[in-house]
């Protein structure tokens, strides 16, 4: 059994990721074993955002937030998560969230939960895009919805 302390943890950041998305994060579940369950600590300096709005298929994913407050941003509007909230978003459009350190007194920590598929999809309605995650980066695709072609595209 592996242990991990909420914390203490170890951000890292990547360094391609663009101005108002510098979220640092520690991916636990590596850490602790986890094949199942997906759980990642995130750090938003003020006026950064973890990711863009987005929703998931198949996974379900649960944010807590661990210190700060985040601005949650989802179908119904904007709602502010103060330290011990937890929300779910479900599969599909009425999942579809978004968290920021709207603040400018310092780092909001949250962590999230998701559950672990083989393949993930997430849509992005802002930018009108779509990812496809299969496991294989080779194999890892976005695309703008637009750019879809008929199911007998160069079949026949």
């Amino acid at each position: 059994m592996k242990i991990y302390n909420l914390n203490t943890p170890e951000i890292v950041h990547d360094e391609d990721d663009p101005d108002g998305f510098l979220t640092g994060y520690d991916r636990i579940g590596p850490k602790i074993g986890a094949s199942q369950i997906g759980a990642t600590i995130y750090e938003m300096p003020p006026g950064q955002a973890l990711c863009p709005y987005h929703y998931e298929y198949p996974e379900e994913e649960w944010a807590i937030v661990l210190d700060g407050t985040a601005t949650l941003r989802h179908p119904g509007g904007e709602t502010q998560l103060e330290p011990g909230d937890v929300v779910c978003f479900p599969t599909g459009p009425e999942g579809a969230h978004q968290l920021k350190n709207t603040g400018s007194a310092g780092n909001v920590r949250v962590m999230m939960l998701s559950t672990k598929q083989p393949v993930g999809i997430a849509v992005y309605p802002d930018s009108d895009k779509i990812g496809v995650y299969p496991g294989n980066p080779d194999d890892k695709l976005m695309v703008r919805r637009e750019s879809g072609v008929d199911y007998w595209d160069r079949e026949t």
